[in-house]
């Protein structure tokens, strides 16, 4: 009864997008990308292909999985890799994602879609990243015998599986061959409904981001902006969060500190508002070579691409997101030994809330409370670098969940 009823749920659902389509961007991406992904895939793949499918729902899973991903294009040069993601924002950022073989969006979990996505894509193993799990997709791995497992998940007491009326949804999470959670109470969760094929591995993000300290992540126009003066990084912000920082630059700032702001809506109009509140002397991203960069006291990132290795310029980050949508990736400053602010919306987020029980990172609630830690952390510089350190020794304490989840591939694939 509940497979039918999911069914119909999906059809239901499937008829009203294609109507929404026609009025929002979006939704008209999540719809004819999907109408691409069998062809995409016909294209690429052969009968003959060993195959390795890695799952994300968006782009933060993607960052999640990208590590793994990284790791077996490198050792399984002759498997072809395919990459789906159920979000057009993860989707339209990583479509031309040059480790894989195939990026495509994954079909609406029809059982006919199912049956001829797994027909085309017949991977060896299936890899779904922290979320997502299709129910009708599921089935079809199980019936095939197709090793399938999650990396980097995070189970919370609140979910469907854990509720009296979770049952039917419980059968899909004891289709997957092994799971590899972020902590213990993950496990334990399963444990609780008879699910034991666990490992406690950690969160494959720390992996990425202690690479990225490996790479060159220089900018030049960031050195000459920078001048060896303090600088304040904050990225991924919302208007919420610029309501702060605007208010503290502009009332409370030292003229010898520096301030980036790398916003998520890179949209003209926002930018050029967000300039105009600004009353300290502003430089956009797009027109720096016009401008004289040490001069400026505020630059601002209109464009992406550029945050993470701009990160490592700060000596004291914030990460956007905690006062609107949730927070955006906190492990990014961190990696670089800096500490952090955020807003209050953070409690989804194991690494955040990890990292301010640990003391490196703070959490501001109001524009006073913003205002007296930022200039609390640019006034004392012992303390500023004994945080610092905090953040950078959280990252090197959670390294080793790709090994760990690399182990076991290797061990069940030829």
């Amino acid at each position: 009864m509940m497979t039918f009823l999911y069914n119909i749920l999906i059809s239901i659902t499937r008829f009203f997008l294609q109507i929404i389509g026609l009025f929002n961007k979006k939704i008209k991406l999540f719809i004819d990308g999907r109408n691409e992904s069998f062809q995409k895939i016909e294209k690429s793949i052969s009968k003959t292909d060993k195959t390795i499918w890695i799952h994300c729902a968006s782009l933060g899973e993607f960052e999640q999985g990208r590590p793994i991903i990284e790791e077996l294009k490198d050792k399984y040069k002759n498997h072809k890799i395919v990459l789906t993601f159920f979000s057009p924002s993860g989707y339209e950022v990583r479509k031309n994602y040059d480790q894989v073989d195939v990026v495509c969006y994954l079909p609406l979990d029809t059982k006919s879609n199912a049956r001829k996505f797994i027909e085309l894509v017949h991977p060896e193993m299936a890899i779904f990243v922290k979320y997502e799990f299709w129910p009708t997709i599921l089935k079809e791995l199980k019936n095939k015998n197709i090793q399938t497992i999650l990396v980097s998940g995070i189970f919370r007491e609140n979910q469907i599986f854990f509720k009296p009326f979770g049952v039917w949804m419980r059968k899909s999470l004891k289709t997957f061959s092994h799971f590899f959670v972020q902590d213990v109470n993950s496990e334990k969760l399963l444990a609780s409904i008879e699910i034991h094929n666990v490992t406690v591995s950690g969160d494959t993000r720390f992996d990425r981001v202690h690479e990225i300290t490996k790479q060159d992540n220089s900018l030049d126009f960031i050195e000459e902006f920078k001048h060896n003066q303090l600088t304040f990084v904050a990225g991924s912000t919302w208007k919420q969060d610029e309501e702060l920082i605007i208010d503290y630059i502009n009332n409370s700032a030292s003229e010898n500190d520096k301030f980036i702001i790398a916003p998520h809506n890179i949209n003209p109009k926002e930018i050029k508002e967000l300039q105009n509140n600004i009353n300290k002397k502003t430089v956009l991203f797009s027109e720096k070579e016009s401008q004289n960069l040490k001069e400026a006291q505020v630059f601002i990132i209109d464009t992406i691409g550029i945050l993470t290795k701009i990160y490592s310029y700060a000596d004291i980050a914030y990460v956007g997101g905690g006062f609107e949508t949730g927070l955006h990736n906190i492990l990014e400053p961190a990696t670089f030994g800096v500490p952090i602010i955020i807003g209050p919306k953070y409690d989804k987020f194991k690494e955040a809330v990890d990292l301010v029980n640990e003391g490196g990172c703070f959490v501001v609630y109001t524009k006073q409370e913003f205002n007296s830690q930022l200039k609390e952390l640019f006034n004392d510089a012992d303390d500023r670098m004994k945080k610092g350190k905090i953040t950078k020794k959280f990252i090197s304490q959670n390294i080793g969940a790709t090994n760990k989840i690399l182990d076991y591939i290797k061990s069940r694939i030829d």
